[in-house]
């Protein structure tokens, strides 16, 4: 995934992967930070300035949080491309994982902003796509898709249900600039955005309903 990967199972160790710690985790516990990283890794490398009108801010607020970035390591300068009046940036990584459960509970409320900003990012994607619909080809409208299912799965199955759709998406091309050089033409980026949300507070079906209302019920003297 190119904002992030927040799944149960043991990271992808490739090489262009960054495993968050710490310091990373506190940098990209910032929506505009997610958005620039995410912006760097789908386009290449920018500059201040045009990450700032894409994102509608200034470019002073956009070049003071990609200086945050730097210094956790998750973007940096890009001098081959850069000069006295205009610094270009890159992604230092294609993806990003988090998956240390001791720093999540060492950090919650950093945690939850973090993962929080992820989610923010994928609606806004989400209503990108809606909002361009109809004026997609037909061949991409007709490929758009919304749906949830609703599923009783131990922590266990869910595991394995993880495992079985990364693998389903790692069989098809990745967007990463080498495979868009190779890819057969007609591919264009292509977002595939998984949730796994538990819910264990949801109350438990009940055989007979009548049972539940009557232990409900006050005793009566």
């Amino acid at each position: 995934m190119t904002e992030a990967d927040a799944a149960p199972q043991r990271p992808n160790t490739q090489q262009d992967t960054v495993v968050l710690d710490a310091k990373g985790l506190r940098a990209l516990a910032h929506p505009l930070r997610v958005r620039l990283v995410g912006l760097l890794r789908k386009h290449g490398p920018s500059t201040a300035t045009r990450l700032a009108e894409r994102l509608e801010i200034n470019s002073g607020t956009a070049s003071y949080h990609l200086r945050q970035l730097a210094g956790a390591g998750l973007v940096e300068e890009d001098t081959e491309r850069g000069n006295a009046r205009e610094r270009w940036w890159r992604s230092v990584h294609r993806k990003t994982w988090f998956n240390d459960r001791d720093l999540a509970e060492r950090e919650p409320e950093t945690t939850l902003v973090y993962l929080r900003s992820v989610a923010a990012t994928y609606t806004a994607r989400t209503e990108r796509a809606l909002n361009e619909l109809q004026t997609m080809p037909r061949v991409w409208r007709d490929t758009f898709d919304i749906s949830d299912w609703g599923l009783r799965l131990t922590p266990e199955e869910a595991a394995d249900l993880y495992e079985e759709l990364r693998g389903v998406v790692s069989r098809y091309r990745q967007d990463t600039p080498e495979a868009a050089v190779s890819a057969p033409k007609g591919a264009e980026r292509f977002s595939v955005i998984t949730h796994l949300l538990p819910e264990p507070d949801a109350p438990s079906p009940s055989a007979d309903p009548a049972e539940t209302d009557e232990a409900a019920a006050p005793e009566k003297p």
